[in-house]
């Protein structure tokens, strides 16, 4: 039986989850509305509205599992991994497209991407898809490798299946596992740095020719720069998370492990939260969905005192 503590951050890990559903279930509503009714959508645009969808889908699961903690294997479920696979690439490319956009990088490779990146958005929202699948066959066929060897352990009392599923688990699943999640999570950190050195440098020429304090494109990097390096520290916490939890250094019955789960969904969700606030066009969606429930809130309240 868990702990009250341990009760407790499960209960915030699921009221996170639920808040982060709802912000992410906002987000698609209004992009996918759109890009229904226009059968298009602005390329930076339709990498959030597919992160947004995503991450609904991991919250959801995430939210499940957490009901039943004691039983499932939740970090090797093989939908799970898929969708997080596809959140990690979907991450990397949102971090790749500020950076190609919004950078002032005058390397001969960047101006290739700035004519390319929006036209070449489809095809890596597909090709991450393609990519997820592919990389996760090889984690399910593992995980079904180890839970039938486990079973015949557990059947036969085998010393020597033990030390082979052991040995099996450090050098053929766990490996791939953190190459899968490793490669989008790098194409995100230079992506971020180089951001960084991006505004850097922008900020020095600032000092050298003395602009207005409005510049605009000062103003585009801060915006850009502050959600992702805001989600870079989450980001890195929820990474390690990851490696901690398949590598079995805790439970999911352990105090720490909640508590840590709680902080870097809680980055996952206030991410989310930064996404809507940073883009006018959901800005006005959440706008004027607020004006309309009060609207509604007065209209049903007069016609009770009526």
């Amino acid at each position: 039986m868990p702990s009250s503590l341990t009760l407790f951050f499960i209960v915030i890990f699921c009221l996170e989850s639920l808040a982060a559903m709802l912000q992410n279930g906002f987000i698609v509503a209004v992009l996918g509305r759109e890009w229904m009714q226009c059968l298009t959508l602005p390329s930076g645009d339709m990498i959030v509205a597919c992160l947004a969808a995503s991450r609904f889908c991991l919250h959801g699961m995430a939210l499940l599992a957490s009901f039943n903690f004691c039983s499932i294997v939740y970090y090797f479920n093989t939908p799970w991994d898929l969708i997080n696979t596809l959140t990690y690439w979907l991450t990397a490319w949102l971090a790749v497209f500020y950076c190609v956009k919004i950078s002032s990088l005058s390397h001969p490779i960047f101006f290739w991407l700035k004519w390319r990146i929006s036209r070449s958005v489809p095809k890596l929202l597909l090709g991450s898809l393609i990519i997820s699948g592919v990389t996760v066959i090889p984690v399910a066929t593992g995980n079904l490798i180890l839970q039938q060897m486990i079973a015949s352990q557990s059947s036969h009392g085998n010393c020597t299946l033990a030390d082979r599923t052991q040995t099996f688990y450090r050098y053929f699943l766990l490996p791939n596992v953190v190459l899968v999640w490793l490669i989008p999570f790098l194409l995100f950190l230079v992506s971020t740095l180089l951001l960084m050195f991006s505004l850097h440098r922008h900020l020095q020429q600032m000092r050298d020719h003395r602009p207005g304090p409005c510049d605009p494109s000062t103003q585009a990097h801060t915006m850009a720069l502050r959600s992702l390096a805001f989600f870079l520290i989450f980001y890195t916490s929820y990474f390690l998370s990851l490696i901690i939890a398949v590598n079995k250094i805790t439970t999911l019955q352990n105090l720490w492990h909640w508590a840590w789960k709680v902080v870097t969904y809680a980055g996952i969700c206030l991410h989310s939260s930064i996404l809507v606030l940073s883009s006018p066009k959901l800005r006005k969606s959440l706008k004027m969905m607020v004006w309309k429930a009060s609207e509604k809130r007065q209209f049903i309240s007069s016609c009770q005192y009526q």
